[in-house]
């Protein structure tokens, strides 16, 4: 029997465009989960002109960690692919700067930064996965606890492109049984967030030592008769870029993605399906 149902978050059912605006205002918070429900967030990569064309091929031969989303002409900050009066220079909650691999800032816009050689890379994100588990009634622990979710650097490595390579991060989340078939579901029908999961259970087989002692995020308890499960996460990018040592790139803040206009399809089908399905 799966625990009972998160309450549904205050900006869970507000338009990505009224999202992306209090973002603009910083009347957001921080972290976008559990916003605007049924669209894809995405991950954030800015880089120069110079490097688009490698991260782009980067992109398309690992679309589990880095499913891309959409990428920008240079100097193209509108995107209006992404999304309707979107300015990706003020339109996430936080931003990481990085210069030569290193971060150095954390700033609300971008505006003093751009130049009109960068290009946009927007990459899928599990905070749309997750909005479709609380639809469905699929507890998230971490949203149970208020902490971040737990991240591992594996031994799956990423395909090398140019200066990109690195291993490939993932996300875990515990789940009993049927809680987690029904993730696994779920989350199979949404490519554009990671997809299913890489690994169910059996950690060591890709590299995680201590599952007690997450890379990044929080530590995350997992409860007798529960299976860890492992997303492709789109920290991956990041920790590809400190490797990569390019001379200047910026990135989202961890949890504080770009809410795009874009539908996750059939996504009213997949919660019809999921919501009631009891396993």
């Amino acid at each position: 029997m799966s625990e009972s149902a998160l309450p549904i978050p205050p900006l869970f059912h507000k338009s990505p465009e009224d999202v992306r605006a209090l973002c603009r205002s910083n009347t957001a918070g921080t972290v976008t989960a559990g916003m605007a429900a049924g669209f894809i967030q995405a991950n954030l990569v800015i880089l120069p002109k110079a490097y688009a064309e490698d991260f782009a091929e980067f992109c398309r031969l690992n679309p589990k960690p880095c499913p891309l989303v959409g990428m920008s002409q240079p100097g193209e900050y509108d995107t209006p692919a992404l999304g309707r009066n979107l300015d990706i220079r003020t339109d996430l909650p936080l931003y990481r700067v990085w210069r030569d691999g290193v971060l150095t800032d954390e700033v609300t816009d971008i505006l003093s930064f751009w130049q009109d050689d960068f290009v946009v890379f927007a990459l899928g994100c599990s905070f749309s996965f997750e909005n479709a588990f609380m639809a469905c009634n699929v507890p998230l622990r971490h949203f149970e606890t208020g902490l971040g979710v737990s991240m591992y650097r594996t031994n799956i490595a990423c395909t090398p492109v140019g200066p990109f390579s690195g291993p490939v991060v993932v996300s875990m989340r515990p789940f009993r049984s049927p809680d987690l078939i029904k993730a696994t579901e779920i989350s199979s029908r949404i490519p554009l967030a990671h997809g299913g999961p890489v690994q169910i259970g059996f950690p060591e087989d890709i590299g995680i030592i201590d599952i007690e002692k997450p890379d990044y995020g929080a530590r995350t308890e997992i409860r007798p008769h529960e299976l860890p499960a492992f997303w492709a996460c789109g920290v991956t990018p990041q920790a590809v870029l400190a490797a990569s040592r390019v001379p200047f790139a910026i990135t989202h803040a961890p949890g504080a993605m770009l809410v795009t206009d874009i539908p996750i399809p059939d996504y009213e089908n997949l919660v019809s399906e999921h919501s009631g399905k009891i396993i």
